[in-house]
């Protein structure tokens, strides 16, 4: 009975124990079962996690963000061959962790080192063991790459390198500059190189030399984005959010350089520095009547695809340097000389040598050639003639030609790092020898700037090397502008008198310039040979290579179109001479400027268009996309009128007046031509009393003034 009694006993026991762990568990799986579907509801209602917005992070989940690239903008040659351009170089990496298989489980790391690096050996300039000990580093590492050696890959290389098939090896892009023609005005066109952008996290080209540096936001385009929604299988939903940014590629410039005659004087001045290694060379040939460089180098110079030789010559020289130019600068002491007044080719002095306080300036012929008439002085080169010529003109009158030719000042030519020179003006003895080029320093583009001069009865043109800028899709956005620079120096009659005696200059029996003579060829030319200033200070080098030679040549002399402007420094004669040397140069280009000048076009004109009913921002657009230069008169913004008739012609670079009714306000006038007052005048029937020839200098209205129809406005022009 005891037995039946404890057996119950512990049933019932057992019995309570199973009740009680049963409603445990009921209540814990309900507490659970609680709790979930609170934080459902809870998730349900507020729909964050975490503080994380879930609704947001699906989105993001099937959100794509694509980044479109923009395409930097094309270099071309004037006519339309491409000098730099877009392009991608590739760089090789290596992945070392074991830990990356792919989804058919097969390695994605390096797997065989030694082989790995034999075979990279044969593509990569580098050793096998070189490889081999970047795909070995010290400490632990996720991936590596091989230095320079392993970046600036072309596509061929990375062709080659993937037929190999080698585990763990791969490759990523970086945007790199294509320059097709190699040694080709490699100072002129530049250098874009890829830099990290830490505000795009990703590597951008930047130019920094030449065009490509001083270009660089006009080449430079605006990067577009794509945001869109994707399903499971990565398609685009028809329903989902679009959001789209268009790309926009960088505008195109096309140079005033022609790449036959620029690839010509390449090859020209590539010879003359193998056989005579000379410290520098520079040349530089231009379209007088518009200021195009058609063509212009230096050396020493480099490639700026493979990078061979830039250590050596970074900086553009051109522009860069200045230098004492020698008897070259007697062209402009000349045609001083001659506008002023002061040039009597009839009367004689001693030739030779001048003294001048005290220092002695002797010819290059230190004998001299006795007593001369002043209209040999110019042949035969003569210091002692300038120096008595300059004497003549006074100081003060030869300083404002200076002046007036912009000696000393920058041409604003498109290219970074210009050097304005100077003047060394303050005793006779300095005055002296600036009339034949000593003790006054100047860049290659100024001589070209008061060269131009020849060509257009003594009015300067800047130098300029963009023909027109054009957007991705081939609009013109600026075109050519022809750019006077001051007034006129000198008269027609003056520049007559300088190219007859650059002619002469070709004379066998008293010019200077005879080995640049060819044939009949109407061309007129000037020579100099030009000391250097001791760079330990004090004086200037001595020894029969240290000097600068140079020569300028224009054609057709009888009114000139083309200048080409060599300069050589120091370089080893080895038995010749300098004039030879250069001629080696000169003469076959000119020929070759001779045979284009049949079809080259000798102005830049541009028809006017039809303004009337623009807006003032669209006129100006238009104005600038054609070259002219638009001045607004009135307050309102439609063009109501215009000063020049559509289709008639002007010049590049002239002013062409509009109409927009209302309030006219009295604008600067200076620099205006009669052309510009009259068609101020024509628009605001506003009238002009008019002193003086030339270009406005003064007005006695001030500017910002209210004028009416009928004020009266004095101005005065001056030469």
């Amino acid at each position: 009975m005891k037995k039946n009694s404890n057996l119950k006993l512990q049933k019932s026991k057992a019995h309570g124990y199973r009740f009680t762990v049963g409603r445990f568990l009921q209540l814990a799986v309900a507490l659970v079962f609680l709790i979930f579907t609170a934080r459902f509801l809870y998730i349900g209602i507020s729909k964050t996690v975490n503080g994380q917005n879930l609704s947001a992070r699906t989105k993001q989940l099937y959100r794509r963000n694509q980044v479109i690239k923009a395409t930097r903008g094309t270099i071309y040659d004037r006519n339309g061959l491409a000098i730099a351009e877009d392009s991608h170089l590739y760089s090789v990496y290596a992945i070392l962790d074991k830990s990356s298989i792919n989804y058919k489980n097969k390695p994605e790391y390096v797997v065989n080192k030694t082989e790995t690096a034999e075979k990279l050996a044969t593509i990569l300039p580098l050793s096998a063991e070189k490889i081999y000990h970047y795909l070995t580093p010290k400490k632990k590492a996720f991936q590596v790459q091989f230095g320079t050696g392993g970046s600036g890959l072309t596509l061929r290389q990375k062709k080659k390198i993937e037929a190999m098939k080698l585990p763990g090896i791969k490759f990523f892009a970086t945007p790199s500059r294509l320059y097709p023609n190699g040694n080709f005005a490699s100072h002129i066109v530049g250098l874009a190189q890829p830099e990290w952008d830490k505000k795009i996290n990703a590597e951008t080209l930047v130019g920094t030399m030449g065009i490509e540096a001083y270009f660089n936001k006009t080449l430079t385009g605006t990067d577009g984005y794509r945001v869109s929604s994707v399903d499971t299988s990565e398609y685009q939903m028809p329903n989902g959010t679009q959001d789209y940014r268009p790309v926009k590629n960088g505008n195109n410039l096309y140079l005033t350089l022609d790449s036959q005659l620029q690839s010509y004087l390449e090859a020209r001045l590539t010879d003359v520095q193998k056989a005579y290694a000379p410290t520098s060379i520079t040349a530089a040939i231009e379209n007088m009547k518009t200021g195009k460089i058609l063509a212009a180098s230096q050396r020493p110079t480099f490639n700026p695809q493979t990078k061979k030789g830039l250590t050596k010559s970074y900086r553009n020289i051109l522009v860069q340097d200045t230098y004492e130019p020698g008897s070259v600068f007697k062209i402009l002491s000349f045609a001083a000389v001659v506008n002023s007044g002061h040039y009597n080719p009839n009367e004689y002095y001693r030739s030779g040598s001048v003294n001048i306080g005290g220092s002695t300036i002797h010819d290059w012929l230190t004998s001299g050639w006795g007593t001369i008439p002043f209209s040999q002085a110019f042949e035969r080169s003569s210091n002692t003639g300038f120096v008595k010529l300059e004497q003549k003109m006074g100081g003060k009158t030869w300083k404002k030609y200076l002046n007036r030719f912009h000696i000393g000042q920058k041409t604003g030519i498109t290219l970074p790092g210009e050097q304005p020179g100077f003047i060394s003006f303050k005793t006779p003895i300095d005055q002296a020898v600036t009339a034949f080029g000593q003790g006054v320093n100047v860049n290659v583009m100024q001589m070209m700037q008061a060269y131009s001069s020849l060509a257009n009865n003594g009015q300067m043109l800047k130098p300029q090397l963009v023909n027109k800028i054009t957007d991705s899709d081939g609009k013109t956005v600026k075109g050519y502008q022809i750019k006077k620079v001051g007034t006129p120096v000198y008269d027609a009659k003056t520049r007559k008198v300088v190219l007859t005696n650059m002619k002469r200059v070709l004379n066998k029996q008293s010019g200077t310039g005879h080995a640049y003579k060819i044939g009949n060829a109407d061309i007129g030319v000037k020579t100099g040979t030009a000391q250097i200033a001791n760079p330990k200070g004090g004086g200037y080098l001595k020894g029969d290579s240290n000097y600068i030679f140079s020569v300028v040549g224009v054609y057709p002399a009888s009114n000139p179109r083309y200048c080409i402007y060599l300069t050589i420094k120091q370089p080893h004669l080895a038995g010749t001479t300098a004039e030879k040397i250069l001629a080696s140069i000169f003469k076959p280009m000119m020929r070759r400027i001779i045979s284009m000048s049949k079809s080259d076009d000798t102005t830049t004109t541009v028809k006017v268009p039809n303004f009337k009913d623009m807006t003032a921002n669209q006129a100006t657009a238009k104005a600038k996309q054609i070259g002219l230069n638009l001045v607004k008169v009135g307050e309102e913004d439609r063009v109501t009128a215009q000063g020049i008739k559509k289709g008639q012609k002007l010049e590049s670079g002239d002013r062409i007046f509009i109409y927009t009714s209302g309030k006219v306000i009295c604008p600067d006038m200076q620099g205006w031509t009669f052309n510009d007052l009259h068609q101020f005048a024509e628009l605001t029937n506003v009238k002009f009393s008019i002193k003086g020839t030339g270009t406005v200098a003064s007005q006695d209205v001030t500017k910002g003034t209210e004028v009416k129809a009928g004020k009266k406005i004095k101005v005065k022009l001056k030469e």
